[in-house]
């Protein structure tokens, strides 16, 4: 079927009270492995490719155009996604490639020049149709949790959002990236409160480090999309470093690789049957 539009998929998971998985390509493995599983689950699913995967691949396009190939010849629904750019001019590319949606993370800069290249990013991209996720707070990364003090602001998180036009904000609630434990704590009060002061769906970044039923109540609390790259990833490293183990002669790497493709099909399945659940 069509590359579908992110702005079409997260319209529909807002209307009917549900949560959407976006998961990021690594490679072409998991870029099959992420579309047999949302065909497994027979739901659509956003794949993401993040800034840190185009510089190991050396560059966005033979990447983004072979998952484009890949999503027209899925079964189900599949948007295409550059998630975590900080690079305004690789933003800027993907929107031209026909990206359905770009995450502008300007959450490092401080609050007036994110507003300012956010403004510049979100009107290159819906003057072409593209839908805008932007970040405010910070969500922490490889070095842990997010140090306290960085958690979204509903009231600076309300005037940026009319300032900038964006069309969803990732916000920080108490999940962090890279997290191979599922034990952050998310503050679903301040989700609610900035879901009752936006007019836009909430993203939850670093998902991998949230247990299954703490996700549920931070969809039940305003959250629509659901971010999750660590959590699939150890999936599949896991079915690859056995996998060697268990033939330790083994030189065809598609023999491993493979095996960490399908290592990931039914918890992408899983996860998406998971999110689609109806909010309490």
């Amino acid at each position: 079927m069509p590359l579908t539009s992110t702005r079409d998929l997260m319209n529909e998971a807002v209307d009917a009270g549900t949560g959407l998985g976006a998961f990021n390509i690594i490679h072409l493995e998991t870029l099959e492995g992420l579309i047999a599983g949302a065909e497994m689950a027979a739901l659509p699913v956003i794949l993401q490719i993040s800034e840190n995967c185009v510089k190991y691949h050396g560059g966005l396009e033979p990447l983004a155009l072979a998952s484009m190939s890949a999503a027209r010849r899925a079964g189900v629904p599949v948007a295409l996604h550059l998630d975590h750019v900080e690079d305004e001019r690789l933003a800027l590319e993907a929107v031209d490639l026909g990206f359905g949606s770009i995450m502008y993370d300007g959450a490092s800069l401080d609050y007036q020049a994110n507003v300012t290249a956010t403004i510049r990013v979100s009107e290159y991209a819906h003057a072409r149709g593209v839908y805008v996720e932007a970040e405010l707070g910070e969500v922490g990364g490889k070095e842990g949790p997010h140090a306290p003090g960085v958690s979204t602001d509903p009231a600076e998180a309300a005037d940026f959002v009319a300032s900038t036009g964006v069309d969803a904000l990732a916000v920080a609630v108490g999940s962090s990236h890279a997290m191979t434990e599922r034990s952050a704590t998310l503050n679903l009060g301040l989700i609610s409160e900035l879901r009752g002061r936006l007019n836009v769906p909430l993203v939850l970044h670093g998902s991998s480090g949230v247990a299954d039923e703490d996700i549920l109540d931070a969809l039940a609390a305003g959250m629509t999309k659901i971010n999750i790259s660590t959590h699939l990833n150890g999936f599949f490293t896991r079915s690859v470093r056995q996998h060697l183990q268990t033939n330790p002669t083994l030189v065809d790497s598609r023999k491993y690789l493979g095996a960490g493709r399908e290592a990931i099909v039914p918890e992408v399945a899983r996860l998406l049957s998971l999110f689609a659940k109806k909010r309490n």
